[in-house]
C-alpha cells in the first residue's frame, strides 16, 4: 500500500489547474492592472509631449570640379558623392552653426510658465520680452535665472531670485541691475492673458543650448549614393523645431556663399594689384614710342626687314609669354613663401600648369573650413591641428611645383633669348632706328597684351563673385505634423502599461508557484500519497471564527467534519472483526506542532458525540500538552462547561500510580450540549519515552475501548519526538494532519515510510486549513447553510 513518493513536483498537472493558480489570485491582476493603467495616465499627463519638424535639402554639385574627378565619380571609383554628402551633414552639424542658430533666434534665454506640477515654456507669443543692456559677449556666456509675477497692474510687475524669498515690484520699460549687467523688461500685446501667473526665466549659455541641439538634431541621407538629406528635430514647441531648422539650412547656406565670396575678393585683389603696375609699364612704353617717333621723325617701316621683323617678333613673342609666365609664377611663389597664416590664396590667375589651380582651390577649401571652425574653437581644435596638417603639405606641394614651373619658364626663356639674339644679329644691319623703334613696339604689345590679359580675368572674378550660390537647395522647407505630438505615444503606453500590470502579477505568482513545496488541499496532497487515502480536507477558520463547532452546525467546518466521520467509519469497517464489541481507536497526530491536531481531535469528539456515540478524547502528547490549553481558549471556553475527577489526575498519573484506574482520572466536559470524556495529559514527567513504554498503557487502551464507542487520541508530532510510535500498537487507524500553505511535500514521505515498515497502522491523511479558493469539490460544503457575504476584494478569489 502507498507507492514510492517524488519529493519533486508532479508533473502530470492539467491545465485546468495551472489556469486555477492565476484566476484565484485575479483581484491581483485586476488591481495591478489599473494601478499601471493609472500610472500610465498620469504619466502621459504630466510628460511634456514632443513634437517633431522634418525638413529636406539636396547638396548642389560643384560645377568648378575637375572634369578628371566627375569621371572617377560616374564610373564609382571614389565613391565621391556619398563622401561628399557625409561631410557637408558633419559641415551642417558644425558646433559654429548651432552657435549661430542659438544667437540668432535667441533660444539661449527661456520664458517658463510655473505650474501646480509641470512647467510650460512660452515661446509663441511671450507675455513680455526680454532686453539685455549688456553685451553679446557677457550674455551669450552667462547663467542666471529670475522670477517674475504678473500682476493685476499694466505698469509693474514683481521681480524675485529665488521661490522663498521677498519679491519687489518694478516698473515695465525701465532697468534694473542683475549679476549679468541691467534688463529691461516691456510687455507685449499677449499681456493680459498671463495675468496674475508666475514665470521663471532662464539665461543659459548658448554654446550650452548649442551643444544640446547638436545631440538632438538628426541629418539623414535618403538612399545610398543620394545627394539629398532628411533633416529631422524634436522638441517640446513645434514651432521652435520649425524655426530651429530654417535658421541651420540658412546658416549653412550663407557661410558657404561667404567662403566663395572670400575666395573670389582675394582673387580680384591680386589681379588689381597685377593690373595697377602692369598699367605703369604700358604707360611708360608707349611715352617712349612716342617720344622717339617724334624726335627722330619716324613715320613707317621698310618692308625690306618685314620677313625678318616677323619671325623676330613670333619669337619674341613666345619669349615675352614665357616671361609674362615666369612673371606670374615668381609672383605666386612670393605670395605662398610669404604667407605667415593659413589665408586664402589667388585662383585662376592664368598659369598653364592646371595642377596649379587645383591645387589652389583645395587650399582655399580647407582655408575656408579652417576660419568657419575658428569661430566657435581655437588653433588647439584636434580638427584644427588636422586641417593645418593638410595646409602644410598642399603649401609644400605648391611650392615644390612652382619651384618646378618657374625652373622650366627659365630654361625657356633662357632658349627663347638665344634664338632672339640670332634673328637680332640679323637685323642688326638695319638702320639703327628702326632697331630702336621695334624694340619699343615689342614691348609695347607685350605689354599691353599682359595688361588686356589681366582685365579680363578682373572681370571673371567679379562674375564669380556675383554668382555665388548656396551649396544646398531646398527641397521640403521645416513642417511639422500639424501639433500632433510624436511622443509620449498614448496608445503604446497604455498598452504597454496594461501588459506590465498583468505580467508583475503574473511572474510573481509563477515564481511563487515554481518555488511552491507545501501541501494546499486534498487534491495536492493526493498527488503525494498514492494510494493512501486522503480522507478529508478543513477549511481555513477565520480569527473572529469559533474554532468549536455548535450542534446541527451547518458551516463549511462542521459539513467537512461530518465528511471526515463518514469516511473514518468508512475505514473502520475494514478492520477487526471485534467492531460491533469494542470501541475504535483514532489516533491524529502531524508533522510538527501548529499543524493543528488538537484542533481536529476535539472537533473530531465533537461530531462523534453530535452522532449519539460515546467518545474519550486521550491526550497522549504528555511532553507538551495541548488538549486543557485548547479547552482554556477565549473562543473554546465560554462554549464549554468542565468537570474534572476530584484530585484533577491525568495520563501520567495513571501510568506512574498503579493503584489509580482508568475511571480515576477521566473527566467530563459538556461543549454545545454534548458531553465528552477526556483524560487530561497530566504533570509533564521527566522521562516520558519510558512512562509511554508502560505496560498500563496497553491495559487503558483495552479497558475504555470496551467502554466507548471511539477513542481519539492526541498524540505527539511523529517528527519531533518518538512518542506516539510507542503507543502506536493500539491505534486502529492513524489520522495524520497536514496543515495548508504550512507541511512540505517532502514531508509526506516520513509517515509512508512509517507504515510500510509497520510502525503506524492505519494511515490516512487530513488536510487542514484550507483556504476557501483551494477547497475542492469541499468547497461546497455548506451551500445554502449560514452562507457568509465576502468583501469586495474577495470576490475574485
Amino acid at each position: 500500500m502507498g507507492a514510492k513518493l517524488n519529493n519533486s513536483t508532479p508533473s502530470n498537472k492539467n491545465l485546468k489547474e495551472y489556469i486555477k493558480v492565476y484566476t484565484k489570485h485575479i483581484h491581483w491582476f485586476a488591481l495591478s492592472a489599473i494601478f499601471a493603467v493609472a500610472m500610465a495616465f498620469l504619466y502621459i499627463r504630466y510628460t511634456t509631449p514632443q513634437y517633431q519638424a522634418k525638413a529636406k535639402i539636396q547638396i548642389l554639385e560643384d560645377k568648378g570640379s575637375s572634369p578628371e574627378l566627375s569621371l572617377f565619380q560616374e564610373l564609382d571609383i571614389f565613391s565621391g558623392s556619398k563622401n561628399k554628402v557625409e561631410d557637408e551633414i558633419d559641415i551642417i552639424k558644425s558646433r559654429g552653426n548651432f552657435i549661430q542658430v542659438v544667437k540668432k533666434l535667441g533660444i539661449n534665454v527661456r520664458i517658463i510658465a510655473l505650474g501646480n506640477i509641470a512647467d510650460t515654456e512660452i515661446y509663441v507669443k511671450p507675455p513680455f520680452r526680454i532686453n539685455f543692456i549688456s553685451s553679446d559677449s557677457i550674455i551669450d556666456n552667462s547663467t542666471f535665472e529670475f522670477l517674475i509675477n504678473l500682476n493685476d497692474s499694466e505698469t509693474s510687475f514683481d521681480f524675485g531670485k529665488e521661490e522663498n524669498k521677498s519679491f519687489k515690484t518694478l516698473s515695465f520699460g525701465k532697468n534694473f541691475p542683475s549679476p549679468i549687467g541691467d534688463i529691461v523688461i516691456t510687455p507685449t500685446e499677449n499681456f493680459k492673458s498671463y495675468k496674475k501667473q508666475r514665470f521663471k526665466v532662464i539665461v543659459k549659455p548658448v554654446f550650452k543650448i548649442a551643444e544640446s541641439y547638436k545631440k538632438k538634431i538628426s541629418l539623414k541621407i535618403a538612399s545610398e549614393f543620394s545627394n539629398i538629406i532628411n533633416i529631422s528635430l524634436n522638441d517640446p514647441i513645434q514651432e521652435k523645431a520649425e524655426q530651429i531648422l530654417q535658421a541651420l539650412i540658412e546658416t549653412y547656406n550663407q557661410n558657404a556663399v561667404d567662403d566663395k565670396r572670400a575666395i573670389a575678393d582675394k582673387t580680384s585683389d591680386f589681379i588689381e594689384e597685377r593690373i595697377n603696375d602692369i598699367y605703369s609699364n604700358l604707360a611708360a612704353v608707349d611715352q617712349s614710342a612716342e617720344d622717339f617717333k617724334t624726335v627722330r621723325g619716324l613715320t613707317d617701316i621698310s618692308s625690306q626687314a618685314n620677313i625678318n621683323l616677323n619671325v623676330s617678333a613670333a619669337s619674341q613673342q613666345e619669349l615675352e609669354n614665357a616671361k609674362v609666365q615666369l612673371n606670374i609664377a615668381a609672383s605666386m611663389k612670393d605670395i605662398v613663401d610669404n604667407q605667415g597664416d593659413y589665408d586664402f590664396l589667388p585662383s585662376n590667375i592664368g598659369l598653364s600648369d592646371q595642377s596649379i589651380a587645383t591645387t589652389t582651390s583645395k587650399f582655399n577649401q580647407l582655408v575656408a573650413e579652417r576660419k568657419r571652425l575658428l569661430k566657435s574653437s581655437n588653433e588647439k581644435n584636434p580638427v584644427i591641428v588636422n586641417l593645418d596638417q593638410q595646409l602644410a603639405g598642399l603649401k609644400q606641394s605648391m611650392q615644390s611645383s612652382l619651384n618646378s614651373i618657374e625652373n622650366n619658364l627659365n630654361l625657356k626663356v633662357n632658349n627663347l633669348s638665344g634664338q632672339v639674339s640670332q634673328l637680332n644679329s640679323r637685323i642688326y644691319s638695319a638702320p639703327k632706328n628702326e632697331r630702336a623703334l621695334r624694340d619699343i613696339t615689342r614691348r609695347q604689345q607685350t605689354t599691353e597684351s599682359l595688361y588686356l590679359y589681366l582685365l579680363q580675368k578682373r572681370e571673371e572674378s567679379q562674375i564669380a563673385f556675383a554668382s555665388a550660390t548656396p551649396k544646398s537647395k531646398v527641397i521640403d522647407y521645416p513642417y511639422g505634423n500639424n501639433n500632433q505630438p510624436i511622443s509620449p505615444n498614448k496608445p503604446i503606453i497604455f498598452l504597454a502599461s496594461f501588459i506590465l500590470g498583468l505580467a508583475v502579477p503574473f511572474s510573481i505568482v509563477y515564481l511563487m508557484d515554481l518555488m511552491d513545496n507545501k501541501i494546499h488541499n486534498k487534491a495536492n496532497l493526493e498527488k503525494y500519497t498514492g494510494d493512501i487515502p486522503v480522507i478529508a480536507e478543513l477549511p481555513k477558520i477565520r480569527k473572529k471564527e469559533d474554532t468549536l463547532i455548535k450542534t446541527d452546525e451547518r458551516t463549511v467546518l462542521a459539513e467537512s467534519l461530518r465528511i471526515l466521520r463518514t469516511n473514518l467509519d468508512y475505514v473502520l469497517k475494514s478492520k477487526s472483526s471485534q467492531r460491533d464489541r469494542m470501541g475504535s481507536s483514532i489516533f491524529v497526530t502531524s508533522s510538527v506542532p501548529g499543524e493543528g491536531k488538537t484542533l481536529v481531535s476535539f472537533n473530531l469528539a465533537m461530531i462523534y458525540a453530535n452522532a449519539n456515540k460515546k467518545v474519550l478524547l486521550i491526550g497522549a502528547d504528555i511532553r507538551n500538552p495541548k488538549i486543557y490549553q485548547f479547552y482554556n481558549a477565549k473562543n473554546v471556553d465560554k462554549l464549554v462547561k468542565k468537570k474534572l475527577n476530584k484530585d484533577n489526575l491525568g495520563l501520567t498519573d495513571f501510568l506512574v500510580n498503579r493503584e489509580l484506574v482508568p475511571k480515576d482520572i477521566i473527566s467530563s466536559i459538556l461543549a454545545n450540549n454534548q458531553t465528552i470524556d477526556i483524560i487530561f495529559a497530566g504533570k509533564i514527567p521527566p522521562n516520558p519515552t519510558e512512562l509511554l513504554m508502560n505496560e498500563r498503557m496497553n491495559d487503558l487502551f483495552h479497558e475504555v475501548k470496551e467502554k466507548y464507542d471511539y477513542i481519539i487520541v492526541d498524540t505527539a508530532p511523529l517528527m519531533v519526538v518518538s512518542d506516539t510510535l510507542l503507543i502506536s500498537g493500539n491505534a486502529d487507524l492513524t489520522l495524520y494532519v497536514t496543515r495548508a500553505g504550512i507541511t512540505e511535500n517532502s514531508v509526506i514521505e516520513f509517515p509512508i515510510q512509517l507504515q510500510k515498515e509497520g510502525k503506524l497502522k492505519g494511515l490516512s491523511f487530513i488536510v487542514n486549513g484550507v483556504k476557501s479558493a483551494n477547497l475542492g469539490y469541499g468547497g461546497k460544503y455548506g451551500y445554502g447553510y449560514g452562507k457568509s457575504t465576502k468583501k469586495w476584494y474577495q470576490l475574485f478569489g
